[in-house]
């Protein structure tokens, strides 16, 4: 056992996957656990090269000096600076070599002022070269002779950790108690040296003292935890951001110390080490002061919180200070990105695809909330006036108290929802499972059922609009670090929150009943699923099991949820604080649309004349917008409509509607009239017929539905151009469509980019049919 009571050790740990944190973040990192009686840094990123895969190379002069002035920090701050390394990927234990290069680096350090170490055999295989099995009776047997040699060739320090291959208690083999590897390092490893350990998991959901008590008598000491209750590095979509929770309150008796392994993004951590420093603190009261329980020093989570809260609170609307200046978007870690690595594609042009035809405006399904839905035009914005532009734009001022509360119930803990996301994730699975009771042509329910749907929605929708007010706050704060840490995550779940407020939006009056022949609606929400990411994971499982945090569970909600490709990409380079809104079309929204149409397609043409303002629209829009509203959702800013999306369920019945109506309208609208009709009204029903297009059988079978996108050029958020398809294609599943296809200009690279980086692939070429047009297509 260890000699004497030694200091509890209790910090931070830099042990992650992906890229380290900068010098600068590190010496405010010293500031922060100085001022919150932190006491213990480890260095040990798993991307810095000369840690882990180079770990024989030294480190040059320039690297030299970086450490240097990291450890002197840390020290003249009362830190302990633990210096790391992770030899076991490539080790050969038994070669005097390796062995040599090993000290050599470890003496380099220590000679910078280092005098506490750890060598660390984590994540690594556990077979031995043939040289090693000679040498050594096991691997644990070989692990442990080369850190008690290193350990006496340092002078024996007072801090030196040794982090085993079997860290946790399901990698255990057969159990803890039982561990052959684990009882040999209890037995042989020098009895100062600590043990590091992560608990049950490795990533425990609460680390108890009985627990800890077996992993003690096994190591024949007290364990150090390495805790990753913070740690995000295996999903691109989780931020943690709750207080340090689940570890009973009197641990301190059975451990060595407990450092937290917390989130890659540096500023996501206040809260995290804001509260272990609470968590701390009342732990050395309570030994010290001999008091069994006494409310006054005993930690409560939720307390730490409102006190981490309230301070992060002035961190978030600060400037960035001298000391804390951070990488621009385009450097972050790669962990933040998504695997496709690529810049986003620029803002499509208008995206229009295969104008179908379309008839006299129809009314639409009474709406969810009609104040929701109303066009928000610039006032006094005449319909001829260029626009203003829609580019990244300013802040909406400083984030409030709610508005952290929110960030944080959002981004809480990897086996815990935070209020705000239970309640986001509970309202979406109640109004999908009872979506029957506003069908567009079901039973009709009863009044009271339909008024409790609809006021359980209002407050979805309200939680959405709030997610989305959060992004362009957090865009347009003043601390900017904060803001390139946090915008992937706060980005992925406005798009997510845009994407579910329009499909509940459209559920009310439009989805179908599953008594239609049309609709697959139990198909649909088995494609949603029955159960929430939470749900899957179980008490036992880790984290990773389920990937996407509170983002992922509201997307397997959704009709689409189980295509991945349509959900994960990188975020836009340039972060933009514009308030978006996703929602179905409204018959008042149709002179907007029109303009908008007419904008886009008489660029060089000249304006259609006052007889005839509708002949573009018509052609384009107009019978989609007539014959089936249900499948149309628009794209709002503050400016107004900047896109729309069109959607045909059935292509085929479409057609012979179409004829059956549209276009005798269309004739009795535009009649040949000679010489007196205006140029661009002459032929315009022909040219809707041809607009329409043959396609084969075989292509409607696999791909019933057709789709059309428009948005403005001055849009220059592509993300929210794709949730607006993505809301379409949502919706039409969510119908019973098994598929959609597009028609698309082989000159234009722009949007078969936009679309195949969705997942539609090319199907049908013009010329087989006398046109020009691509065809994309993608299941559902």
């Amino acid at each position: 056992m260890m000699e004497g009571r030694s200091e509890f050790l209790c910090g931070v740990v830099e042990g992650f996957y992906g890229r380290p944190w900068s010098m600068d973040q590190r010496k405010v990192l010293y500031q922060w656990m100085q001022r919150w009686g932190l006491n213990t840094y480890l260095y040990g990123p798993k991307d810095d090269l000369k840690h882990r895969l180079l770990w024989r190379e030294v480190y040059s002069p320039e690297e030299e000096g970086q450490l240097r002035s990291l450890i002197v920090e840390a020290q003249s701050r009362g830190l302990k600076f633990i210096y790391s390394i992770s030899p076991g990927q490539d080790i050969v234990f038994s070669s005097p070599s390796d062995l040599t290069l090993l000290k050599r680096k470890l003496r380099q350090v220590s000679d910078l002022g280092c005098q506490a170490f750890a060598i660390l055999f984590d994540d690594i295989d556990h077979s031995m070269c043939q040289a090693d099995s000679q040498a050594f009776s096991s691997f644990a047997h070989a692990q442990v002779t080369v850190a008690n040699e290193i350990y006496r060739f340092l002078g024996e320090p007072p801090v030196f950790l040794f982090c085993p291959t079997e860290y946790c208690g399901s990698l255990c083999s057969p159990s803890v108690s039982k561990s052959p590897y684990l009882l040999t390092v209890g037995e042989d490893l020098l009895p100062n040296i600590a043990v590091v350990w992560t608990g049950s998991k490795v990533i425990s959901r609460e680390l108890s003292v009985e627990s800890l008590s077996e992993v003690e008598r096994v190591l024949q000491r007290p364990p150090l935890v390495w805790d990753n209750l913070h740690a995000n590095d295996y999903d691109s979509r989780r931020l943690f951001l709750g207080p340090f929770k689940g570890r009973e309150p009197r641990l301190r008796a059975t451990l060595r110390g407990l450092l937290l392994n917390p989130n890659c993004e540096f500023e996501a951590n206040y809260i995290p080490l804001h509260t272990l420093g609470s968590w701390s603190r009342a732990e050395g009261q309570e030994e010290e002061e001999g008091k069994v329980k006494d409310t006054e020093c005993e930690y409560c989570p939720d307390r730490a919180l409102t006190v981490a809260l309230h301070d992060w609170m002035d961190e978030l609307n600060q400037p960035l200070q001298p000391g804390r200046q951070m990488r621009w978007p385009d450097q972050r870690s790669s962990r933040c990105h998504t695997p496709d690595r690529e810049d986003p594609p620029p803002p499509p042009r208008p995206l229009s695809f295969s104008p179908p035809s379309h008839s006299p405006p129809l009314s639409s399904p009474e709406e969810l909330r009609e104040e929701e839905g109303g066009s928000r035009a610039a006032p006094g914005r005449p319909g001829g006036e260029k626009p203003q532009e829609r580019g990244p734009c300013g802040g909406k001022g400083p984030l409030s108290e709610a508005q952290v509360h929110l960030l944080v119930g959002l981004h809480y803990l990897p086996h815990e929802r935070g209020a705000s996301a239970q309640q986001l994730l509970l309202d979406l699975t109640w109004l999908k499972t009872h979506c029957d009771h506003v069908s567009a042509d079901g039973k009709k329910a009863p009044p009271q059922r339909v008024e409790e749907w609809r006021g359980r929605a209002a407050r979805f929708l309200s939680l959405c609009d709030d997610i989305a007010e959060l992004h362009c706050c957090v865009v347009g704060g003043a601390n900017r670090a904060v803001l390139y840490d946090l915008y992937p995550y706060v980005w992925d779940l406005r798009n997510t929150a845009l994407l579910a407020k329009a499909f509940v939006c459209w559920l009310d009056g439009r989805v179908l009943s599953d008594s239609s022949t049309l609709s697959s609606w139990r198909n649909c929400f088995h494609w949603c699923g029955t159960t929430t990411g939470a749900d899957l994971l179980g008490v036992d499982s880790e984290p990773w099991v389920f990937k996407g945090g509170v983002s992922g569970e509201v997307q397997m909600l959704l009709p689409t949820g189980s295509n991945s490709e349509l959900f994960t990409h990188p975020p836009p380079l340039f972060p933009s604080s514009r308030l978006y809104n996703v929602r179905p079309y409204h018959s008042k929204d149709k002179v907007q649309l029109y303009r908008m149409v007419r904008q886009l397609r008489a660029q060089g043409v000249p304006e259609s004349s006052p007889a005839h303002p509708d002949v573009i629209g018509d052609r384009c829009v107009g019978a989609c917008l007539a014959l089936c509203p249900e499948y149309s959702l628009v794209l709002e800013d503050e400016l107004g409509l900047c896109g729309c999306v069109l959607g045909v369920l059935d292509l085929h019945s479409f057609t012979k509607r179409c004829q059956a109506t549209w276009i005798p309208a269309m004739r009795d609208k535009y009649p040949p009239r000679g010489g007196a009709a205006h140029p661009q009204a002459l032929g315009v029903v022909e040219q809707m017929q041809e607009d329409q297009g043959e396609y084969p059988d075989s292509l409607l079978h696999h791909f019933p539905s057709q789709v059309r996108l428009d948005v403005l050029p001055e849009l220059v958020d592509v993300s929210v151009t794709r949730t607006l398809l993505l809301a379409l294609l949502t919706v039409l599943k969510a119908n019973g469509s098994l598929g959609v296809f597009c028609e698309v200009q082989p000159t234009d690279r722009l949007r078969l980019e936009f679309l195949t980086r969705l997942g539609f692939l090319e199907i049908l070429r013009g010329e087989a049919r006398n046109r020009e047009g691509v065809v994309l297509g993608r299941l559902l």
